[in-house]
C-alpha cells in the first residue's frame, strides 16, 4: 500500500489511530528551513560525511572556525582537520569505525585549520542511517574550545605553581587536615620544623604536634571546633617536634567549605617564632631592670629633693624655736624673724610643689587628670609667672624676657597653663648657665603658640626622644635637681587640651620649647612636629 506521501495526498487520519502524515511540499519546506537553520548558526561548525568520511555539507560556522570555504572543502576527506601525527598514527578511519559499532564519537583533542593554526574542539560525529539501518553517512558538529583550553590551562599552571610554592616554602609549615584532623598534605616547611617527613605523619591525627597537658584538655579538637564555626582559630603556643623538643609557634588554622557550605577539611599555617619569643623574653627582662632602675634611681633623686628644703626648713625653724626659748621675755628683732620665715616658706612651697608633681604624675597615671577650662587671656598669665619669678632668675642671673604683641584669648585651664608656663620657665632657668632666656607668645595659623628659649647647656641628640617622658633629666648630675617629671607633666597638660609640646636643642647651643594650643576646644591641633625645622632665632 502507498502512503499518501507517494502519491500527493494531503494529511489525513487511519482509522486505526492518529498518525499524521505531511505532504511532499511541507516537508521539502522544513528540510529547507533546516538546512537554513544549520547554514545560520555561527558558533558550531555542523558539516556531514559520506560513509567514506568524505565532506558533502558544509555550514557558516565550519567556515568561521576552520577558515574554508564551502567550494575548497566539499568532496575533501575530513582527515585533513587532523594534525599530522593524528594521521599517521589512523586517527581519524578509528574514529569512524567506532562511530558505526557505537553510534556515537565525542572527544576535545586539537585539530587543523586552513592556515594551519591549531585550535582546541569539541568533536561529535554521529552515524546516520535509513528506515532499513543501511549508514547513509555522518554528522559532525565541532566546536572551538581553545579559550577555554587556555583557561583550563591557565588555571591548571597557577595551581601547579602554587602547589610547588607550597610543597617548597621553608620558613613556614603548610598542611592540610582533613575533616576529622588528620594530616593529608605536608610541605618541606612542615618537615623542617616538626622534623616528620611526609610518609611518616599524613594520615596521623594533627593533636601528636600538641604537649600533652594541651591534649588531656581537648585543646586540638577545641582548635578545630573554633575553626569550623568561626572560619578560622589563631594562637602562639607552644608545639612539640618528632624528637619531643618544644618551639614556640604562631599557628592559624582555615576551615575549607565547598559551595554547599559542607565542611572539607582545614588549611593549617604553623611558623616557627621560638627567636622571637626568646627575643621578646629578653626584651621584657630588660625593661624590667630599666624599671628596676629607674625606680630606684627615682627613690634615691626623690629623697634627695625632698630633703634638700627641708634641711634649711628645719635649721630655720630651730634657730628660732632657740630664739624664743633662750630670750623668753626679749623683743626679738623682727627684720631676722622675717628673713628665716620667708626662707621656712619659700622650702615650704619646694615642698609643696615636689609632691604635687608626684600626684600629677598619679593621676595622669590613672586618668584622672582633669581640666577645668575657662575664658582666659594667656599674655597677662605668661606675665605674672616671669614676674613671679624674677628673684629667682636675678640670683642664677638670667635676664628674662617676654615678647607677645597682642592678647591670646583662649578657652583653656588657667591653673593648668601656669603650671606648664612655670614648668618651662624654671626647667630654663636651671639650665641656662646664667644666659638670657627670651619667652614669646604669637598667634599663629589659628593656634596659640609659646616659646621658651635659653642659651644654656641644651640636649644632645640621643637623649631628645626621651626628654618628655617620666622621671628623665636633660642631666642626671645632682646639682641641677629636679625629679624629671617636669617636662612630663607639661606634655600631659598639653595634650590634653588637644596640643603639642615639642623641643629643638643642641649641645652647648641652648633649647626651644614650643607649645601649641587650639584657641577653642572645638579645633583640633593638626600641626606636626618638623624634626628638620631650625630653632627659633
Amino acid at each position: 500500500m502507498r502512503s499518501p506521501l507517494d502519491d500527493g495526498q494531503p494529511p489525513s487520519s487511519t482509522s486505526g489511530g492518529d498518525i499524521a502524515y505531511v505532504s511532499p511540499q511541507s516537508a521539502r519546506d522544513m528540510g529547507a528551513q533546516l538546512r537554513l537553520f544549520i547554514d545560520s548558526v555561527r558558533d558550531y561548525a555542523i558539516l556531514t560525511l559520506d560513509p567514506a568520511g568524505y565532506i558533502v555539507s558544509w555550514n557558516t560556522g565550519a567556515e568561521r572556525i576552520k577558515g574554508y570555504k564551502a567550494e575548497e572543502i566539499l568532496g575533501q576527506h575530513f582527515s585533513r582537520f587532523y594534525p599530522p601525527e593524528d594521521i599517521a598514527s589512523g586517527k581519524p578511519q578509528m574514529e569512524l569505525e567506532l562511530v558505526n559499532r557505537e553510534g556515537r564519537f565525542e572527544e576535545e583533542g586539537w585539530r587543523v585549520r586552513k592556515d594551519g593554526s591549531l585550535f582546541w574542539a569539541n568533536v561529535v560525529i554521529t552515524a546516520m542511517r535509513d528506515a532499513q539501518g543501511q549508514l547513509v553517512g555522518y554528522g559532525k558538529v565541532t566546536r572551538d574550545f581553545t579559550e577555554r583550553k587556555q583557561n583550563q590551562e591557565r588555571l591548571r599552571e597557577s595551581e601547579e605553581r602554587f602547589r610547588l610554592l607550597v610543597e617548597h616554602v621553608q620558613d613556614y609549615a603548610i598542611y592540610m587536615l582533613d575533616a576529622d584532623g588528620r594530616v593529608s598534605t605536608w610541605n618541606a616547611g612542615a618537615e623542617r620544623f616538626k622534623q616528620y617527613k611526609a610518609e611518616e605523619i599524613i594520615g596521623q591525627h594533627f593533636s601528636r604536634f600538641f604537649p600533652p597537658e594541651d591534649v588531656a584538655r581537648g585543646k586540638p579538637w577545641h582548635a578545630l571546633q573554633v575553626a569550623a564555626s568561626e572560619g578560622r582559630f589563631e594562637e602562639e603556643a607552644w608545639r612539640v617536634r618528632k624528637d619531643g623538643s618544644l618551639f614556640w609557634a604562631s599557628v592559624v588554622i582555615t576551615a575549607m567549605h565547598d559551595t554547599q557550605g559542607q565542611l572539607l577539611g582545614y588549611a593549617k599555617v604553623t611558623r616557627d617564632i621560638t627567636q622571637r619569643k626568646q627575643h621578646q623574653e629578653r626584651r621584657e627582662l630588660e625593661m624590667l631592670r630599666d624599671a628596676v632602675r629607674a625606680r630606684d634611681e627615682f627613690l634615691s633623686v626623690a629623697s634627695h629633693e625632698l630633703k634638700t628644703p627641708l634641711t634649711p626648713l628645719q635649721l630655720k625653724l630651730t634657730a628660732l624655736l632657740r630664739t624664743v626659748e633662750n630670750h623668753p621675755s626679749a623683743t626679738l628683732p623682727v627684720e631676722r624673724i622675717a628673713r628665716d620665715l620667708e626662707v621656712a616658706r619659700r622650702q615650704v612651697r619646694k615642698l609643696s610643689d615636689l609632691i604635687e608633681d608626684l600626684l600629677d604624675v598619679s593621676r595622669i597615671s590613672m586618668g584622672q587628670l582633669r581640666l577645668d577650662r575657662a575664658p582666659m587671656e594667656l599674655v597677662s598669665l605668661a606675665k605674672e609667672v616671669v614676674a613671679r619669678y624674677a628673684p629667682q632668675s636675678l640670683q642664677v642671673g638670667c635676664a628674662v624676657t617676654l615678647e607677645a604683641p597682642t592678647p591670646i584669648e583662649g578657652n583653656w585651664d588657667r591653673a593648668r597653663l601656669d603650671q606648664v608656663i612655670t614648668n618651662l620657665l624654671t626647667n630654663a632657668l636651671k639650665y641656662g648657665a646664667g644666659k638670657p632666656i627670651h619667652l614669646r607668645a604669637r598667634v599663629e595659623s589659628g593656634l596659640a603658640v609659646m616659646s621658651v628659649r635659653d642659651a644654656g647647656i641644651g640636649i644632645s641628640p640621643e637623649d631628645q626622644p626621651r626628654i618628655f617622658e617620666r622621671f628623665v633629666r636633660a642631666v642626671s648630675e645632682r646639682n641641677y635637681g629636679g625629679l624629671g617629671l617636669g617636662l612630663f607633666i607639661t606634655q600631659q597638660i598639653i595634650e590634653a587640651h588637644g596640643g603639642i609640646v615639642q623641643v629643638r636643642s643642641a649641645p652647648g647651643e641652648g633649647s626651644t620649647f614650643t607649645v601649641m594650643l587650639p584657641l577653642s576646644p572645638d579645633v583640633e591641633t593638626n600641626v606636626t612636629p618638623d624634626p628638620d625645622a631650625p630653632a627659633e632665632p
